[in-house]
């Protein structure tokens, strides 16, 4: 009796058990030969999820999550990033990214789009909080303005030729300084001190114009005397005169006579020695003129 009545049940309600199982099978079979995008759409639906939320969790742009939903690949920027943006996209949601990743592959196998490159990029308006300022932008503009302006005017004058007036002729023609302004230079002040040091032993002795003796001894090397300035036509006497160098102000002056060689009766003021020059010159102009 209770095998009659299940057969009854089964024949009253059409379907047997293997029908109920076949179509369950179909369901699923349907379910997963649908598209990626939709989905990703229905289950997003399901959760109640806006599509902004989504893009808020994944970063990725909401025409990009747009394009998956519908399935236009050729909106997305290429392969490669519509599967890692579908991934993204299954992570938020929950699902497996690495299955559905496989199966977007397949798909853009099978639609033709597994090629697909990247299109000639679009760019959007740039952000206006990462904009500089129009003010701040001017300002650089005109800085960098008078930079360039001063720079040509440095440049210009720095290679027009042009010479200060101060400068003598010679050394604008030549660019050096005349000998006779570096002989001035050099020149030794005649108020210095007159300074006699010894480079070697030697016997000197020092008076003035009435024989007043004012300094006489053998001086050592590297001793030095100095020669009074209010001394009267101070005179040396000595028998190696090469053995003593003589300076003013510091400066060095020629020697006070041939070597090994007495002098006597030779002035060491400064006027005097500053004159020696002078007077061998116009001894020597005179001789030449006489000729």
């Amino acid at each position: 009796m209770a095998e009659d009545k299940q057969d009854t049940n089964i024949t009253e309600s059409g379907d047997s058990p293997e029908d109920s199982i076949g179509e369950t099978g179909h369901n699923a079979e349907d379910a997963q030969h649908r598209r990626v995008g939709e989905r990703l759409a229905d289950e997003r639906r399901k959760q109640g999820i806006d599509l902004t939320a989504i893009g808020e969790r994944t970063r990725v742009p909401l025409r990009h999550l747009e394009a998956i939903e519908k399935s236009d690949f050729a909106a997305l920027p290429g392969i490669t990033y519509a599967l890692g943006f579908a991934r993204s996209y299954a992570r938020a949601l929950g699902m497996d990214a690495s299955a559905i990743g496989s199966d977007l592959r397949s798909e853009l196998s099978e639609s033709g789009h597994d090629g697909h490159h990247a299109p000639t990029p679009s760019y959007e308006p740039a952000d206006p909080s990462r904009v500089p300022p129009r003010a701040l932008a001017w300002s650089a503009a005109g800085i960098a303005a008078l930079l360039l302006i001063g720079y040509l005017v440095w440049r210009s004058l720095a290679f027009d030729g042009t010479v200060p007036d101060d400068v003598p002729v010679a050394q604008q023609e030549t660019g050096a300084v005349p000998a006779e302004a570096a002989a001035a230079a050099d020149a030794p002040d005649p108020s210095g001190d007159v300074v006699l040091t010894a480079t070697d032993t030697v016997w000197v002795r020092i008076y003035d114009g009435a024989g007043k003796r004012l300094y006489e001894k053998e001086m050592q090397k590297g001793e030095a005397y100095t020669v009074p300035a209010d001394a009267d036509n101070p005179m040396i006497n000595t028998g190696r005169a090469q053995a003593i160098d003589v300076t003013i102000g510091g400066k060095k002056v020629e020697s006070l006579g041939p070597a090994d060689l007495p002098i006597l009766d030779v002035g060491v003021s400064a006027e005097k020695l500053l004159s020696r020059g002078k007077e061998d010159d116009a001894q020597e102009e005179s001789n030449a003129t006489a000729q």
